[in-house]
């Protein structure tokens, strides 16, 4: 497969191929395992034998990389009982075996609603699991440039990793926008004006705020290419003191965030509180021309 392929177009294992090096990729608990969830059967839905994730380990231009990718197509990527399990477990693997990284593919609504209790329980192991890989040493990666994004739980999770990494396709955030527009109305947030929802959870946004640690173009060569210079870029904390400080620090900048940005309403409204330039030609401007545009005016990620 041409890693210059869409990343957005491309399901789980099609993009799983594209970032490793070719042949490296061992599947765990692969379809022919047949583990499947336990619920959907009760509730006469359809299953699929991998339950809608795809884990494995493999290279990324030679550096050994546990990899997760979520199957939007199934379910809207929703985490259940199984689904989060194997997700867990791969972290739990990392703890074990060391490698360069950990890298997850996210393309989720967030739970899936047919296991609401179990997906809720599957979250919080989800999220123990990452910080508990991080402290082991190991960088975990969040990579969002999927139809689905990321949302829900996964949204917490997201935030939970090392670092995030976006295309301008990509979304991220807690409750989607439908959720927000059926519980506070169409007047707090318009879900069918796409450019607004783009302009709030979109890659570009989470890049200008320090949320993202890098934008990338919607290829999975670039996804894999970018993967790299942010490892490259991590510092791993060294003791509990110095992972305390990062923490301090980004509570320091949230708290920035939210003086600065409190009282926006609109993606456009921060962006120009940031200082940019023509803020409102930024939705039309391709990644590279994006990122030379908000040269000094993006918040630091870390």
């Amino acid at each position: 497969m041409s890693t210059a392929r869409s990343f957005y177009e491309a399901d789980a294992r099609e993009r799983i191929a594209g970032l490793l090096d070719p042949g490296t990729f061992g599947e765990f608990l692969g379809p022919r395992r047949r583990i499947t969830s336990p619920h959907l059967a009760q509730l006469d839905q359809p299953g699929e034998f991998d339950d809608g994730i795809v884990v494995g380990e493999g290279m990324l231009q030679g550096r050994r990389v546990l990899i997760a990718a979520q199957q939007g197509q199934f379910m809207g990527g929703g985490v259940g009982e199984v689904h989060g399990a194997k997700l867990v477990g791969l972290l739990e693997r990392a703890q074990r075996v060391g490698p360069a990284a950990v890298l997850l593919l996210l393309d989720t609504g967030g739970v899936r609603l047919h296991e609401a209790n179990a997906g809720l329980i599957a979250i919080s192991e989800i999220m123990r699991a990452t910080l508990a890989t991080r402290a082991a040493g190991v960088p975990v990666l969040a990579l969002i440039g999927s139809g689905n994004g990321a949302f829900g739980g996964m949204g917490i999770v997201a935030r939970c990793c090392s670092a995030v990494l976006m295309s301008e396709e990509g979304r991220l955030s807690l409750s989607g926008p439908e959720v927000i527009e059926t519980v506070r109305g169409v007047e707090e947030f318009d879900a069918r004006d796409r450019a607004l929802v783009w302009r709030v959870t979109g890659g570009k946004h989470r890049v200008l705020l320090g949320e993202a640690a890098q934008l990338v173009a919607d290829r999975i060569d670039a996804f894999g290419q970018a993967t790299l210079e942010v490892l490259d870029r991590l510092r791993p904390a060294d003791d509990d003191a110095q992972l305390l400080q990062a923490l301090e620090g980004e509570h320091a900048r949230l708290a920035q965030r939210i003086e600065a940005f409190g009282d926006c309403r609109d993606g456009l409204q921060v962006w120009e509180a940031l200082g940019v330039a023509q803020p409102q030609a930024l939705p039309l401007l391709d990644t590279a021309a994006f990122l030379e545009a908000t040269r000094g005016r993006r918040m630091p990620w870390y």
